[in-house]
């Protein structure tokens, strides 16, 4: 049965194979079930519910794409996308979660329609190569600083702005042994450095005094235990920010639309090469598919109460194990499913364990900025603002925004018309309305 489904000769694998693949790259995305909900907690959303709905939209969706494509791919909330929900659009912008996960699923329709059309195509070829890595390297810049707020290695100063934080305090110190840790078994390609790291971070807290009168990690009451209930977060989206606050509800949906896109469409490529799947040309066999898989999971996302649902590019560890088919997605769909028992263990672990993971996270994706090239300013300076204004403004959305103004003002300046694009003066347009909101309003009044 397992042969006539995922066509496993055909592929040059095996059972066996693919099921050591599925678990690797269990192993590589696990931290995903901590991270989530850490994240996502800073917005107000129900922390075990979180996890509940992480594990089960990470299941659902990578078993989506492997009945629509058969590919060795797997789903989860996505990294940095997480990040811009809760830090951007909720904490920063003080929209309630509820009508975030509305813009979630919005998102994900329209995501859905441009999937069964051409037009998805025409506005990713539409955004130029240098801005498509810079988003990718400057989400990761703003993950990274994240992750090290969280740590407490750097902290504010009204002085600095900010500074680097106490590491004589047991917490701070604990988080840099961590980094080290995780970056030295990442480097020596231990298979799941990620989530071991986060476990030895987990358990050293055990023992080690917070400073404060407790400990650093908080022993759980049990070890297994039912899976926390979902109710909390199933179907509370609501979509008032589109009637209160139009304006700001499209500039923030066409974010989630452009992150979510390029994302997708990165890991895509990534692992399909890694894999072999892909055609003489370069082109990607069943790549409708896969967008369709990746449109319904972020629209499945927002119903069970999570951020968008994203291709994940640690599906490359997996492929790296000999996994070729959709044989491997579903091993890992059921690891996840299975991890849910678990839910104590990772609702115990303390955000100086998860804050390396989001360091490591943003390091990988930080990656893409050696593609960017310096020898036409028209396109790098837009990119390089991207990517500094993503951490420094502690928003992605300004980051985009400030990059495709910067770039149609280079184009104009410059006499370079192949870069105004529709596409990219429509962005601008809304992103331009987006930042003069208030002062436009006030003027009105």
């Amino acid at each position: 049965m397992l042969e006539r489904i995922f066509k496993l000769r055909e592929h040059g694998t095996t059972i066996g194979r693919e099921i050591v693949a599925g678990f690797t790259t269990f192993a590589a995305m696990a931290y995903i079930l901590a991270v989530n909900p850490e994240i996502l907690a800073q917005a107000g959303m129900p922390e075990g519910a979180l996890l509940t709905a992480t594990a089960i939209g990470a299941a659902l969706a990578t078993l989506l794409m492997a009945a629509l494509t058969n590919f060795p791919i797997a789903l989860a909330p996505g990294m940095g996308i997480n990040a811009f929900f809760a830090f951007s659009i909720c904490v920063g912008m003080g929209v309630p979660w509820q009508s975030a996960l509305g813009l979630v699923f919005v998102n994900g329709f329209i995501f859905l329609l441009l999937s069964l059309t051409k037009v998805r195509e025409k506005i990713v070829d539409a955004i130029p190569p240098s801005l498509k890595i810079a988003v990718t390297a400057g989400i990761g810049f703003f993950i990274a600083f994240i992750g090290l707020k969280d740590g407490g290695l750097v902290v504010s100063n009204p002085a600095t702005m900010v500074t680097m934080g106490n590491l004589a305090s047991p917490p701070v110190a604990l988080f840099f042994c961590g980094l080290l840790v995780m970056a030295a078994l990442i480097t020596l390609r231990i298979p799941g450095a990620i989530i071991l790291s986060i476990l030895g971070i987990t358990i050293a807290g055990v023992f080690i005094p917070d400073g404060k009168g407790a400990f650093i990690t908080k022993w759980p009451d049990a070890i297994i235990s039912a899976p926390a209930s979902i109710e909390p977060s199933f179907l509370k989206l609501n979509f008032h920010l589109f009637t209160s606050d139009p304006l700001r509800a499209v500039a923030l949906t066409l974010t989630l639309l452009i992150v979510d896109m390029f994302d997708n469409i990165g890991s895509l490529i990534a692992v399909t090469r890694r894999a072999g799947l892909t055609e003489a040309n370069g082109k990607i066999p069943r790549v409708g598919r896969a967008f369709i898989a990746d449109s319904t999971a972020a629209i499945g996302s927002s119903l069970l109460g999570t951020s968008t649902v994203v291709t994940y590019i640690e599906s490359a560890t997996g492929v790296q194990a000999g996994g070729r088919t959709g044989l491997t997605a579903a091993v890992t769909a059921l690891c996840f499913l299975a991890a849910l028992v678990f839910t104590p263990i990772f609702l115990a672990v303390p955000a100086v364990a998860v804050a390396p993971a989001l360091v490591m996270v943003g390091v990988f994706m930080f990656e893409e900025v050696t593609a960017l090239k310096s020898d036409d300013m028209v396109d790098f300076a837009p990119a390089v603002l991207t990517i500094l204004m993503m951490p420094l403004a502690f928003s992605i959305s300004t980051g985009m925004g400030v990059g495709i103004l910067a770039l149609v003002v280079l184009a104009v300046a410059t006499e370079r018309r192949e870069r105004l694009h529709p596409v990219i003066l429509t962005l601008a347009a809304v992103f331009l309305l987006h930042f003069l909101q208030e002062p436009l309003l006030a003027a009105l009044k």
